[in-house]
């Protein structure tokens, strides 16, 4: 169990990056989930890579652009910095709720989530009582892959970086992504989207990382019924508006590698598009 959790708190932000809504005014994007940040009185190109957070180890793919770009670099640049031993004990901290989930929500909702949990997890609302809806979003994200052996992009992102002797940094916090994720959904919300996690959309979503088509990743991400105007804001522009006005001091002076989820490239207010607009020059790398 305190495996599976661990595990869990680790694609907290998976669920950020794969369930929200596109945004209308969506520019078109190649097919590419690297892509270089220059111009704009940048000394040396810096690199925005957009991960699908954790994947089953047989699906895991690193192409040898990202390799290059990666050993190019001096600076790994998270969503947060999962190296860091005050993150990971807040991550282990934030996995508690505030509260017991049977006194949080009502019968209703508890029924709900007892019916979601068993047929994802195999697990009953009294096993995780003592979670936060966060972690429990988590685990039935987890095991949405279908697979035992699921590989984390950041952590491997960590693990070489560690071997290079580069920094590491984050854009977020453990504690400001779990507001968020508080902000952006009611208990009623998050039991519809938990509802509509499942190994065949997960799948889907795997197939179009695996080709690297931005826009089938999105059509995906497309679903009314799990997102809403005010989620979009929280989850994907205010957190992209945050991270870009932070970005140009980190890679002034220094080829950085930043690796976001891959939602947060697209739309209007994408990050791509952000930086464009405050004069950078962002342009895939396609081979």
């Amino acid at each position: 169990m305190k495996k599976l959790v661990t595990s869990a708190l680790a694609v907290i932000a998976l669920v950020f990056s794969g369930t929200t809504q596109a945004q209308n005014k969506s520019p078109e994007l190649e097919n590419s989930l690297l892509w270089e940040v220059s111009g704009n009185g940048l000394s040396k190109p810096s690199y925005l890579y957009g991960t699908i957070h954790a994947i089953c180890s047989k699906d895991y793919f690193l192409s040898e652009k990202t390799k290059k770009a990666f050993d190019a670099s001096t600076e790994l640049v998270l969503e947060i910095d999962l190296a860091d031993p005050k993150e990971m004990a807040d991550m282990q901290q934030m996995a508690m709720g505030k509260e017991p989930l049977s006194k949080k929500l009502s019968p209703q909702q508890l029924t709900k989530l007892g019916v979601i949990l068993e047929k994802a997890t195999g697990m009953t609302v009294k096993q995780v009582d003592a979670l936060s809806m966060a972690t429990v979003m988590s685990l039935i994200a987890v095991k949405s892959f279908g697979c035992d052996d699921i590989k984390f992009y950041e952590m491997e992102f960590i693990e070489q970086a560690k071997k290079r002797n580069i920094d590491i940094g984050g854009l977020e916090t453990v504690k400001s992504q779990v507001k968020v994720l508080e902000n952006a959904y009611t208990d009623d919300e998050l039991l519809n989207m938990l509802e509509g996690l499942n190994t065949s959309l997960t799948s889907e979503s795997v197939a179009f990382y695996k080709t690297e088509n931005i826009k089938g990743l999105y059509g995906v991400t497309v679903d009314e019924k799990m997102s809403s105007e005010k989620t979009n804001k929280i989850i994907l522009d205010d957190r992209n508006g945050n991270w870009v006005k932070k970005m140009p001091k980190l890679m002034k002076n220094q080829s950085v590698f930043f690796a976001v989820g891959s939602a947060h490239l697209g739309g209007e207010y994408g990050v791509i598009n952000l930086l464009r607009k405050v004069g950078y020059k962002v342009k895939p790398i396609m081979n």
